[in-house]
């Protein structure tokens, strides 16, 4: 049942990166691993289906607006989303960091709602923003936040796809998903950004099938010795049962 051609085609939709608008067909080729001619056939279609747009006076292809467009239903359907989006906005303020709303894609947590409390703040995800799992609090709290066997599953999976990755997080994980029967939260002191330290923790209820997570990541140089776990950790568990409950409550007057 696998289609080959359409996982080659969202491959070169892959290949894009921050920082990196316009790519040729040589990179396609070179981060796929696809031959150029078969590259040349898929950049050709999708820059006519509008998910790639061709720059001609460089000879290189952008994402186009069809991108864009494939992904607003997602967002625009997760009303916790909109539930959420102003009580995180609150404690961003408070803590003086970061607060977003992620959920898995593979070996990465992807961010659907951020706020920022300081525009100052040197970290500024921002939505559609993609991160690690294993080295990040988002990533460790989902995997503490999903059923055991799907854990497991993702675990093997990385280890054979980066054992390198393992090798260096795999502990750090490990002692995060022991720490999180107590804590109620998983915690990432510089393990991916080194001037950052963030908290996360995993709703009990799934959204649409997907166990999704809330993160307040803070400067190092405002985080006290035990300010994660004093302060922000308890404020984010409150603000994750804050929403559930609004997001129950929506699903019974909506009927749904």
């Amino acid at each position: 049942m696998f289609a080959t051609s359409l996982a080659n085609g969202l491959s070169i939709m892959k290949c894009f990166k921050v920082g990196e608008p316009a790519l040729g067909n040589r990179e396609f080729a070179e981060r796929t691993g696809l031959s150029k001619a078969t590259v040349s056939r898929l950049t050709y279609t999708l820059g006519e289906l509008g998910f790639l747009k061709y720059d001609a006076e460089h000879k290189r292809y952008r994402l186009g607006s069809a991108t864009l467009s494939a992904g607003y239903p997602l967002l625009a359907n997760m009303t916790v989303r909109q539930l959420a989006r102003p009580l995180m906005k609150a404690l961003a303020d408070q803590a003086h960091g970061s607060v977003s709303l992620g959920m898995r894609d593979r070996a990465a947590m992807v961010y659907v709602e951020t706020c920022r409390g300081h525009e100052s703040i040197a970290f500024r995800p921002d939505i559609g923003a993609s991160l690690p799992l294993l080295d990040t609090a988002m990533g460790r709290a989902w995997l503490a936040g999903t059923d055991e066997d799907q854990r497991c599953e993702v675990l093997r999976q990385i280890q054979a796809d980066d054992p390198t990755a393992w090798k260096k997080h795999g502990r750090a994980v490990q002692d995060s998903l022991r720490r999180f029967a107590d804590a109620g939260a998983c915690f990432s002191k510089g393990d991916w950004q080194q001037d950052i330290h963030a908290v996360a923790v995993p709703m009990r209820l799934e959204v649409d099938s997907e166990t999704l997570v809330f993160t307040c990541g803070v400067p190092a140089v405002l985080s006290g010795r035990r300010m994660l776990e004093d302060e922000v950790a308890p404020a984010l568990q409150r603000l994750v049962r804050e929403v559930e409950s609004a997001w129950l409550a929506h699903h019974e007057n909506a009927g749904l």
